[in-house]
C-alpha cells in the first residue's frame, strides 16, 4: 500500500454565495466546476471550485450560509489554503490583486519559497506560493495549514500511516510551522502544522474551513485506508456516495476533520465537461424536490 497521494478537496463555510463566486471566479479565476446542494441541507449550496477539469488537488468547496456568524480559526481547526502559481507568473499575480483592488500582505518567504496572504469576503486565508512546476494560474493546491495546540500527533499520523515526511520546521514572527510532504511530492502534497498554544478559541463560521479531504486513488484504495484507519484505532464512518466521489471522514488526534474522497467518478459524471458548473445539479434523492429546492436557493450569476 502507498502512501496518501496529497489532498483532493478542502470544504469551508461562506456567507453570500455570490460574493464567493465574484471572488473565486473573478479574482482568482477559478472555474466553477460544480453548482450543486449540500447533501445533508439541501435548502443550501455547495459550490465547488477548480480547475477546467475540476481535478482532485484543485477542487475547494464551499457551503455558503447567507446568515452565518463570522468564524474564527483556532486549536484543533484547519487555517489556511495555498496555491501554487509558476516562478514565472507570481509577479504577475500579485499584480494581478492590485488591480483588482485585493489587499494582500507580501511577499514573504517562507521555506525558501515567495508567499503572499490575503482574504476571501468573509475573511478567510488563502495564500499564493511560488512554487517551480506550478500552473500560472492560482488552480492547484499547494498545501493546507492546521492550527493545533500539539502537532505531534497530527505529524505521526501523516508520518506513520498517511507516508508523509517532514521536510523541514520554521518559526518567522512568532509562527511555528513544522512542514510534511506527501510521498510522491506531487500538487497539493503539503501540509504545514501551525503550532498554536491555546490561547485562543476557534469558532466555526463563515471564513473558516470545516474539513480537509485527501486522496485515494478508487474504492478499493479507500477501503483499504478504511481498514488500516480502524486498525490504528480511529473512528472511521462507512462509505458516503457524494456523487462525484465517496468520502470516509474520522477526527484526527488535533482535531481536524479529515476525509479520504476518491478520485473517480468525478465532476463530469452528471454534464459535459465544457459545461461544468453552470447549471444546479441534484442528486438522485433530491430531483423530486427540485422546483421547491431551486425555490429556496438564491440566484447565482458566475462571472464570463
Amino acid at each position: 500500500m502507498t502512501g496518501i497521494i496529497g489532498l483532493h478537496h478542502v470544504t469551508a463555510i461562506c456567507g453570500s454565495p455570490q460574493e464567493n463566486v465574484d471572488f473565486y471566479v473573478r479574482t482568482l479565476g477559478q472555474r466553477l466546476v460544480k453548482k450543486t446542494v449540500n447533501f445533508d441541507d439541501p435548502g443550501t449550496y455547495h459550490l465547488y471550485y477548480g480547475d477546467e477539469a475540476g481535478s482532485p488537488g484543485t477542487i475547494l468547496t464551499f457551503f455558503p450560509f447567507v446568515d452565518a456568524g463570522p468564524g474564527r480559526a483556532g486549536p484543533g481547526m484547519a487555517e489556511t489554503v495555498a496555491y501554487a502559481v509558476a516562478p514565472g507568473a507570481f509577479d504577475r499575480a500579485m499584480e494581478q490583486l492590485a488591480l483588482s483592488a485585493v489587499d494582500f500582505e507580501g511577499p514573504a518567504e517562507r521555506f525558501g519559497a515567495r508567499v503572499v496572504a490575503l482574504q476571501d469576503p468573509d475573511g478567510m486565508p488563502v495564500e499564493i506560493v511560488e512554487t517551480d512546476g506550478a500552473p500560472d494560474v492560482a488552480h492547484t493546491f499547494h498545501s493546507v495549514t492546521l492550527r493545533l495546540a500539539d502537532p505531534e500527533p497530527t505529524a505521526r499520523l501523516l508520518t506513520d500511516i498517511f507516508g508523509y515526511r517532514e521536510v523541514g520546521e520554521e518559526t518567522v514572527g512568532g509562527v511555528s510551522r513544522l512542514r510534511l510532504q506527501a510521498a510522491d511530492g506531487g500538487p497539493g502534497g503539503i501540509v504545514d502544522l501551525r503550532r498554536d498554544p491555546g490561547r485562543s478559541i476557534g469558532r466555526q463560521g463563515a471564513g473558516t474551513i470545516h474539513h480537509v479531504a485527501f486522496r485515494a486513488h478508487d474504492n478499493a484504495d479507500q477501503l483499504a485506508w478504511q481498514e488500516r484507519l480502524r486498525t490504528a484505532g480511529f473512528d472511521v464512518t462507512p462509505v458516503i456516495d457524494r456523487q462525484y466521489f465517496n468520502a470516509i471522514y474520522f477526527r484526527e488526534p488535533g482535531g481536524v476533520l479529515f476525509e479520504i474522497a476518491t478520485d473517480p467518478p468525478g465532476f463530469a459524471v452528471d454534464e459535459a465537461p465544457e459545461t461544468l458548473g453552470e447549471a444546479l445539479k441534484l442528486p438522485p434523492q433530491y430531483e423530486g424536490y427540485r422546483r421547491r429546492i431551486e425555490e429556496i436557493l438564491p440566484p447565482i450569476k458566475v462571472p464570463a
